[in-house]
């Protein structure tokens, strides 16, 4: 186990920091894209034999679900295995699919990307910041005036710092433990998290027949982020300066303040990274011409600014590196009171 718990933990280091480097090259074929093609095949064939029969969507849903998730898995299991029987073609691969599952980088350029539009001149300097705003929030973006882009910007910061790094950065870790001892690896852990939280951002809507097609992969996507969620709020806080019992405050004030949001995960981010930055976050957005009222996340600091958002991106990247200490030590440990067993990657 020693070895092969703490060369995973290592494979998942080198990944983050080839996310950071590197990020997501746009003329690669990432794996998301595969997942959405996937998808909206099986999708497609489920509405046509499914039509609008609740029940049968359902159930339609569910299996695409598990086969999305399962194949996700299973194609992590076998970069794990290639990895294990020919190092020198596998470990690179390897180390390509983990980097995938992360989006530190990707997201912090297209925030990075807003700002700068920002900064520019002239009458098209807020309506080219929209533009790039729409391709990463699914609020409408027509109209909104720089305070409301740059809430836009903290929101989306804070929420997809758990969706798109945290969250897999946390079953990636979960899976150098487990991966020592013969169990699934940070590759099949990773992805069928992304697998999951894929499904639910194509498929979980509360319209139409996604309603019920897509239940399944929406709580699946749930449950698997919702401990990483609640770590980033725990965790937050003292990277912020508070202390112990400063801390606990703020993690359940993120928990009480995200509670009303109608997602189980979203408002508690939100309001964690709100309380950490000392940005205020929430309000009335707009969905498709539709005014929907969100949560008001520490109302009692100010509204988002550009050094604010720029606070809740230094805070991911500094929270990264602790999960990544936290990891090691508790690889370390493990690997201090357990016997030697299970395969290394080398």
């Amino acid at each position: 186990m020693a070895s092969g718990t703490l060369s995973l933990w290592l494979l998942v280091a080198v990944a983050c920091g080839l996310d950071r480097l590197v990020g997501d090259p746009h003329r690669l074929l990432h794996p998301v894209q595969v997942m959405g093609a996937v998808i909206a095949g099986l999708r497609s064939g489920a509405e046509r034999w499914a039509g609008d029969h609740a029940g049968r969507l359902h159930l339609a849903g569910g299996l695409i679900t598990l086969v999305l998730v399962g194949g996700s898995a299973a194609a992590g299991a076998c970069l794990e295995a290639l990895a294990r029987r020919w190092p020198l073609l596998g470990i690179p691969l390897l180390l390509i699919g983990l980097g995938s599952a992360l989006a530190g980088r990707s997201l912090e350029q297209a925030v990075q990307a807003v700002l700068t539009a920002l900064e520019g001149h002239g009458s098209g300097r807020l309506e080219e910041a929209r533009r790039r705003l729409a391709w990463i929030v699914g609020r409408d973006v027509e109209g909104l005036e720089e305070n409301g882009i740059l809430r836009a910007l903290a929101e989306t910061a804070a929420e997809n710092g758990v969706d798109g790094l945290f969250g897999p950065l946390f079953w990636m870790l979960v899976g150098a433990v487990v991966g020592g001892v013969g169990g699934p690896g940070p590759l099949s852990l990773a992805w069928a998290y992304k697998a999951s939280s894929t499904l639910d951002s194509m498929l979980g809507y509360r319209r139409g027949r996604l309603r019920w097609l897509g239940t399944a992969g929406a709580r699946l996507d749930d449950l698997l982020t919702w401990l990483p969620c609640r770590l980033v709020a725990l965790s937050l806080p003292p990277l912020a300066g508070a202390d112990l019992v400063g801390s606990w405050r703020s993690f359940r004030r993120a928990l009480r303040e995200g509670a009303p949001d109608p997602s189980p995960n979203a408002g508690v981010s939100q309001a964690a990274y709100a309380l950490a930055a000392g940005v205020r976050l929430g309000g009335v957005n707009h969905y498709g011409g539709i005014a929907k009222a969100k949560p008001v996340l520490a109302a009692d600091c100010a509204g988002a600014d550009r050094e604010g958002v720029e606070r809740i991106l230094s805070l991911s990247r500094r929270l990264e590196l602790c999960w990544l200490a936290v990891g090691l030590l508790v690889c370390a440990a493990l690997v201090a009171l357990s016997p030697p067993w299970g395969r290394p990657y080398q």
